[in-house]
């Protein structure tokens, strides 16, 4: 495979952050840059991808799974012209895959590398093995923060957690929902003071999303915020992010092509 893919795996160390409202912007975002985008509901006991934009499928990753189809039939077009890997809601099975499965599941990622040149992976709240193996695999980590102390302390748990444990040392940081920049700076720099002081870890600072009446509007009609109000803040916001995230290096051979996301999250 010849296409270098970016891995983009999009957390936050606790629920009700955004998460999935900035995977899925920033992917519409990317997209509107002629970027080739899938994003991958990776919260795989509680899916809520389909939910938030209301699309259903037909099949999603326990199919895959199963044996019963390939990531390709699953595959839904989402807004903006991206891709969308539904996970299975309700199952609990999913939440605990053997290695095996995991590696089958990430395998299977590996057809779609030449078609693609995104990969934004949504996962789920907290820090469970399955998040952890999707972080570790992943090329960069952003974590979504939000101007709440509990937020605040389960970033930081997170970052802890993987810098101990896995090593990773560099995190990009986006606020969300903040009522200005410097509100959203304030947010970061409370996360940068506890981490500097007792981890050893690069954080790098991406800017805010702003808290929106627009971003709550979309959800409740289940759209993107970036389709169904193109001109709001937040999607003003969501373009400039995705400008950053196109400069971010892409990986060299193999990092972070899919094989590299594949063998990091089998040998997880």
């Amino acid at each position: 495979m010849s296409n270098p893919v970016q891995v983009i795996a999009v957390t936050g160390g606790k629920g009700g952050v955004g998460k999935s409202n900035v995977s899925i912007n920033l992917a519409i975002a990317l997209a509107e840059m002629q970027r080739r985008v899938v994003v991958l509901d990776a919260d795989l006991g509680l899916a809520n991808l389909d939910v938030l934009l209301g699309i259903t499928s037909a099949h999603n990753i326990s199919d895959v799974l199963a044996g019963e189809c390939s990531l390709r039939d699953i595959l839904v077009e989402g807004p903006g012209g991206i891709h969308i890997v539904p996970a299975s809601s309700g199952t609990q099975r999913m939440t605990n895959l053997s290695q095996q499965e995991h590696a089958g599941l990430i395998s299977a990622f590996s057809e779609l590398g030449d078609d693609l040149d995104v990969l934004i992976v949504d996962t789920a709240a907290g820090i469970s093995e399955s998040v952890v193996s999707f972080l570790r695999a992943s090329q960069e980590i952003l974590l979504v923060v939000c101007d709440e102390p509990t937020s605040i302390t389960d970033t930081y748990a997170l970052i802890k957690l993987m810098n101990r444990d896995y090593g990773t040392h560099r995190f990009r940081v986006l606020t969300n929902m903040v009522k200005s920049d410097q509100d959203g700076k304030a947010v970061y720099e409370k996360l940068y003071r506890v981490t500097e002081r007792f981890l050893d870890v690069a954080l790098q600072y991406v800017g805010n999303i702003p808290l929106d009446d627009s971003v709550k509007k979309a959800v409740q009609r289940q759209k993107a915020v970036m389709e169904a109000y193109p001109r709001a803040k937040a999607s003003h916001a969501f373009r400039q992010l995705a400008r950053k995230v196109d400069q971010w290096p892409l990986p060299s051979s193999p990092r972070g092509h899919l094989e590299f996301f594949v063998e990091r999250l089998i040998q997880g």
